[in-house]
């Protein structure tokens, strides 16, 4: 199968979801494609595949709460890298960075150990979803206040309509499925 009857294949799977989390939102959730072995060897394969393409030098794998983290310790196994995390306020231990961002509906604050990313390390932040822009962008600024080189933004889904990566033009950013 190539990759594009693969995109196909996992389209079929993402769950769509009006009015939430809340009235006016279409929510598309990657968990139902997660519930098939064939979704997840398909997603696993391209997105290995879009790293080794896109960013052949990434050192660290930055996967962003809550969905992002399903992806960047595998990722990261794969390439025989490290991997972070960047989750929501008061979720992380020690000396921690902090960002607020705007959803799509409403407004939230990720934060990032300190320590997590040494100085001058090409970085890769993954998430499921881009939609507004705000997370990634949150993500992006974090990424750099710790020092690390944000290489790209690699994601699953992209709500196109909401132009989320217009705040992100600082940097390439690569989705596997449009909306």
């Amino acid at each position: 199968m190539n990759n594009e009857e693969k995109l196909k294949f996992i389209k079929q799977h993402i769950g769509a979801y009006p009015d939430f989390p809340k009235k006016g939102i279409l929510f598309r959730d990657i968990f139902g494609a997660l519930t098939n072995e064939q979704c997840c060897q398909y997603l696993k394969a391209l997105l290995l595949h879009n790293i080794h393409e896109k960013y052949p030098n990434v050192e660290l794998i930055v996967g962003l709460e809550s969905r992002g983290f399903l992806f960047n310790l595998m990722l990261a196994s794969e390439l025989g890298i490290g991997c972070a995390a960047i989750r929501k306020k008061g979720k992380l231990p020690g000396d921690c960075l902090s960002m607020e961002y705007s959803l799509e509906y409403g407004v939230d604050i990720f934060e990032m150990q300190k320590s997590a990313v040494k100085p001058g390390q090409k970085v890769l932040i993954i998430d499921d979803l881009l939609a507004t822009g705000g997370s990634l962008e949150a993500a992006y600024k974090l990424v750099h206040k710790a020092g690390g080189d944000v290489v790209g933004c690699l994601v699953i889904m992209e709500m196109t309509f909401l132009e989320g990566r217009k705040k992100l033009s600082q940097t390439n950013v690569h989705s596997l499925i449009e909306y």
